[in-house]
């Protein structure tokens, strides 16, 4: 793979997502993604890593091309979120963006909280919702994992 942009294209065409579906995971405009796709300009590395892992493939991979595209631990550790998890994770977003946008006096270090800081929270917290909920897939028995669909 030649630059960042086809890398990232063929990673979300592999996951099978259409750019409004990576919008709604991760609340990146579809104008910003495609201008990631089309090497108009470049994430910072916390999209990278947001991107990495909807799409789930490996770091090293995606910023240089080199290695292989799906790591192999994360094809055994991980178990992909379902439909219903991504639309809870969707759902769980919106309510805590909501919060964050309706708080008056919100404070970081002793200062208004910036609409910068606020994003920047939010992706950290998704991050976070995402990463709970795949490692607390392991602890609901197998006989039970497909009621949760």
């Amino acid at each position: 793979m030649r630059t960042l942009g086809d890398r990232l294209r063929i990673a979300r065409q592999k996951r099978g997502l259409r750019q409004t579906q990576v919008k709604d995971r991760t609340n990146i405009n579809n104008k910003t993604l495609s201008g990631y796709e089309n090497n108009v300009s470049e994430p910072d590395m916390n999209t990278l890593a947001i991107l990495t892992e909807l799409y789930g493939v490996s770091y090293k991979w995606l910023l240089t091309g080199e290695g292989e595209m799906i790591p192999k631990i994360t094809e055994k550790r991980t178990s992909p979120l379902t439909e219903k998890d991504e639309r809870d994770i969707s759902k769980r977003m919106a309510e805590l963006r909501e919060d964050l946008t309706s708080a008056t006096g919100l404070l970081f270090d002793g200062e208004p909280m910036s609409d910068e800081a606020k994003e920047s929270l939010l992706e950290a917290m998704e991050f976070g919702v995402r990463l709970a909920k795949k490692n607390n897939k392991k602890y609901v028995p197998k006989k039970y994992q497909n009621d949760q669909e």
